[in-house]
C-alpha cells in the first residue's frame, strides 16, 4: 500500500505562499494518479488539484492560475505550490492517491490511499 504524510502547512495572511510537500513509500509514478484534496469542518472533501503518472495536471476552478501541482519522481514527492492565497483557501489539505496511470476520478471517496493532512490558515 502507498503510504502518504503530508507537510508545510502553516499560517500566513492573505496574498502570501505556502509550498505543501507529500511524501510517499511504495509510490511507483507510472501507476498512479496522485491528488490534493481540501476539507473545512462542515463540508465534503474537495478536490483541489491532480497530476496523473505521466504528468498531465487538473485544478479545481477556484484554484487555477494560483496553485500548481508537480512531482518529484526521484524523491517520491508530491507538492502542491499554493500563491496568492486567500481565506477561502483555509482548509486541512490532503494527499490522495488512486491505482492507475491516469485519473480516473476526482471525487474523494474514488480514492484509495490518504495522507493525515496538513493545515492551512490565511488570514486577511
Amino acid at each position: 500500500q502507498v503510504q502518504l504524510v503530508e507537510s508545510g502547512g502553516g499560517s500566513v495572511q492573505a496574498g502570501e505562499s505556502l509550498k505543501l510537500s507529500c511524501a510517499a513509500s511504495k509510490y511507483t509514478p507510472s501507476s498512479y494518479c496522485m491528488g490534493w484534496f481540501r476539507q473545512v469542518p462542515g463540508k465534503e472533501r474537495e478536490g483541489v488539484a491532480f497530476i496523473n503518472s505521466v504528468g498531465s495536471t487538473g485544478y479545481a476552478d477556484s484554484v487555477k492560475g494560483r496553485f500548481t501541482i508537480s512531482q518529484d519522481n526521484a524523491k517520491n514527492t508530491l507538492y502542491l505550490q499554493m500563491n496568492s492565497l486567500k481565506p477561502e483557501d483555509t482548509a486541512m489539505y490532503y494527499c490522495a492517491a488512486d491505482q492507475g496511470r491516469y485519473c480516473r476520478t476526482f471525487e474523494a471517496r474514488g480514492f484509495q490511499y490518504w495522507g493525515q493532512g496538513t493545515r492551512v490558515t490565511v488570514s486577511s
